[in-house]
């Protein structure tokens, strides 16, 4: 039996609903999973549990199936039927439509915001649309005609909801993130509030000291660390602005290089480095926060602030893929604190840098503590983000930037 579709309710009161259930799952996240998950991590999560799947028909994998139907005709006037307080049955054909459909099946069942006064019909079931005619005389041609007008009816009342649901699907990573800052940030502020009283805080009994973080269709998450007990500080980190021009400044020493090829010919990786630190001691060296440049064995260019590295560059000759993966392992050893802003400067001799261009990316992105792709305005440049080595939520910006040094 065929039931009226997309009637039971409205989609506009289903897609308000997403939004606050989204919200409230926000809202009730424990406060060490929020401040120490990746925020981008709880964003993709949010985005691809509460985005709304419109279904799609795969038209081309219609199939159809027939069989008797045992109809009454007890309403019908051309049957001649006396005696209507009963129903009368005879033989007739009954055809059968499966449509096959990709999406969220409970969208049938709302109403979208622009609709007709005929609405499709049909069974739900498994993935599929199942439409069922039956006729006491068979007339293949009819019912075909009518089955490809019910089904435009269909794909129009479809449309209609990837219209409407669109909006929503498109700002719902934007509203969570938001949800999740203003949450954080209020978290912050009461427990710098607590912490300004001068007594300790109390440990809460019951909450749990690890969590496991959400699980994200086709991603694995791992495990959270344990969740201290001591009143969460967020670390220094360096803000963008300033790293940007710290590479700006790199690259702008390298177009020193480029004009003077001369006097940089043959120069080892260290005595490059070297310049690279005096050009970024003259701009930083004695500022108010006391963040300075150091250069010193295997760590080739860092910033510390209260004894932890916020900003770390390693350099390293293009050598091939083995020698980049090298780097960045090297690279990651020195990356232990959030929001860690980092480089790797690439220095190309000998090889067509088109080429290493090329294979940069592929490296990058294949690396197990890769993560995403990061924009990034830059001819000879990438920027991406990646997990630290021990903790997957723990993310930091490694900005990638291959540089032609002359030849000996």
């Amino acid at each position: 039996m065929n039931d009226i579709l997309f009637h039971q309710c409205d989609l506009i009161s289903v897609i308000q609903n997403q939004e606050r259930s989204m919200a409230a799952e926000i809202d009730a996240l424990p406060e060490s999973r929020l401040l120490n998950t990746s925020l981008d991590d709880l964003c993709d999560y949010f985005a691809q549990k509460y985005s709304i799947e419109p279904p799609e028909i795969r038209e081309a994998d219609i199939q159809a199936d027939y069989g008797d139907a045992k109809i009454d005709v007890s309403g019908r006037v051309e049957y001649a039927v006396f005696d209507r307080s009963r129903p009368t049955y005879v033989t007739g054909t009954k055809l059968t439509f499966y449509v096959p459909f990709e999406g969220d099946a409970n969208l049938f069942k709302c109403r979208p915001s622009t609709f007709n006064f005929n609405p499709p019909r049909g069974e739900v079931r498994n993935g599929e649309l199942v439409v069922t005619y039956e006729r006491t005389v068979s007339d293949a041609p009819q019912i075909e005609s009518e089955f490809k007008r019910d089904l435009q009816n269909l794909k129009g009342y479809l449309d209609w909801i990837t219209r409407d649901v669109a909006p929503f699907n498109s700002s719902v990573r934007e509203k969570a993130r938001q949800r999740i800052e203003a949450r954080r940030e209020k978290l912050l502020k009461d427990r710098g509030l607590a912490e300004k009283i001068g007594f300790p805080l109390r440990r809460r009994e019951g909450s749990p000291q690890t969590y496991v973080a959400p699980q994200v269709k086709r991603k694995i998450t791992p495990k959270l660390p344990p969740a201290s007990g001591a009143p969460f500080m967020p670390e220094p980190t360096l803000d963008m602005q300033e790293y940007e021009h710290i590479l700006s400044v790199i690259s702008n020493m390298v177009q020193v290089m480029e004009r003077s090829p001369q006097a940089f010919r043959g120069m080892k990786e260290e005595d490059l480095r070297q310049h690279f630190l005096v050009q970024l001691n003259g701009q930083y060296e004695g500022q108010a926060t006391g963040e300075t440049f150091n250069f010193g064995g295997k760590t080739d260019i860092l910033v510390r602030v209260e004894g932890k590295n916020i900003f770390i560059a390693e350099c390293k000759f293009w050598e091939g893929p083995k020698s980049l993966n090298r780097a960045i392992e090297q690279l990651l050893v020195y990356a232990s604190w959030r929001d860690t802003k980092t480089a790797l400067l690439i220095f190309n001799r000998g090889s067509n840098l088109s080429t290493v261009l090329s294979k940069l990316p592929e490296v990058m992105k294949a690396h197990s503590n890769y993560k995403r792709d990061l924009p990034f305005k830059s001819e000879t440049g990438f920027r991406y983000a990646f997990h630290h080595r021990d903790d997957p939520n723990r993310e930091l910006i490694l900005s990638v930037l291959a540089f032609e040094v002359p030849a000996s």
